[in-house]
């Protein structure tokens, strides 16, 4: 039987089972929220090709609805403008992804990292389709929730599926990233897109004692969750959580538009690294702390660096007689950095993210390891 109350309960009892959903109040959340309203349609992935390329999924597909209801990430919109109800005809379509439903079990699991309790006020930033916001609301009810859209369209829908499913939070339009500043003061913020660094307004929002849970990424798109504690008006210390977490980058922080890359000659040396190590979940975003500037593209051995404000390059080669080399060129010494970085990381163990922290003021945020005395590096502020 597929029909959607099945289905739902049948993910609700999955998540369960994973752990993700001890307390039973999230639990009933995820088996009462119609997740269906808040995708409609949506894009399938297609594979092979040099380039991703997705596929219009519609309410009356075949594997439409256990599609709603398989954990996973659901991509909604493209190119920051084209949604799946609005491709004409079955071909694939090869924009980037720009707004998603991203999988109910990390939806879940972030609303249990927040520890949002009763009573509680919750700024998300990045409605996205809704679900989110819904799952807060029915939890904590409508009045704890605000929850801020860049994008109108994709605002809309989400408040026009928030109303069918029953649920009322404040919807705000507008930049998230700063925050809602006639809305405050709250006890909890939840970014559901990633940031290069914690916007300043958040931590004038969030009451001292207060949680900030975010997920910090770059322009290699490494990325890292953390939960931050804001200990004053403007100043905030934290930790990075286990587990593996990225979305897509807020827009205002996304990288500049460049041209098409170009590999140019410059200096070459033998590596002092294995550059295979910075295509690792945890040493690609150690190197891109290292140089925020810069977007990495490339695997294993054959790595390229391209910092996109100075147009420096760097890039990695096996070498004839064994080892790697590097070519650099430009103002900035990219693959120097990224030694430097990687070592670091490498003399204190080679943590996963849950090894590092982050200390944040209104002149710097610095991301360290280990403890806030360790070997860091300042995040683009």
């Amino acid at each position: 039987m597929n029909t959607a109350t099945h289905l739902r309960t049948s993910l609700a009892d999955a998540i369960t089972a994973d752990g993700e959903l001890a307390d039973p109040a999230w639990r009933d959340a995820a088996a009462s929220v119609p997740r269906e309203l808040f995708t409609g349609s949506y894009f399938e992935p297609v594979p092979g090709g040099n380039e991703t390329r997705y596929r219009p999924v519609r309410p009356g597909d075949d594997g439409w609805l256990p599609g709603i209801y398989t954990d996973r990430t659901l991509v909604t919109q493209l190119d920051g403008r084209v949604r799946a109800d609005e491709v004409t005809g079955d071909e694939p379509v090869a924009d980037s992804p720009s707004s998603s439903s991203t999988l109910p079990s990390l939806v879940l699991r972030m609303w249990r990292q927040l520890e949002a309790e009763d009573g509680q006020r919750v700024l998300e930033i990045g409605t996205g389709t809704g679900y989110s916001a819904a799952l807060g609301a029915h939890r904590l009810g409508d009045a704890r929730i605000t929850s801020i859209e860049y994008d109108p369209v994709v605002a809309a829908s989400a408040a026009s599926a928030l109303a069918a499913a029953g649920y009322a939070p404040r919807l705000i339009v507008g930049d998230g990233l700063r925050g809602d500043p006639d809305g405050g003061p709250y006890d909890r913020l939840v970014a559901t897109c990633a940031v290069r660094h914690i916007p300043l307004p958040w931590l004038h929002q969030v009451v001292p004692g207060g949680k900030i849970l975010v997920t910090l990424s770059g322009w290699s798109y490494a990325s890292g969750l953390a939960l931050l504690t804001v200990t004053g008006p403007g100043t905030a210390t934290g930790r990075f959580l286990p587990g593996h977490t990225s979305f897509m980058i807020a827009r205002p922080h996304d990288r500049p538009p460049r041209p098409t890359l170009t590999l140019l000659p410059g200096e070459e040396r033998a590596t002092r690294i294995d550059p295979a190590v910075v295509g690792t979940w945890t040493g690609s975003w150690v190197a891109q702390l290292a140089v925020p500037a810069a977007e990495r593209m490339g695997e294993g051995a054959a790595q390229i660096l391209w910092d996109v404000s100075t147009g420096s390059q760097a890039r990695t080669a096996p070498a004839p007689g064994g080892g790697w080399t590097v070519v650099q060129r430009g103002p900035v010494r990219l693959w120097d950095r990224v030694e430097e970085a990687i070592a670091a990381w490498q003399a204190a163990g080679e943590p996963h993210q849950e090894g590092f922290g982050i200390s944040v003021s209104a002149e710097r945020q610095r991301v360290w390891v280990g403890a806030e005395d360790g070997p860091g590096w300042d995040l683009p502020v």
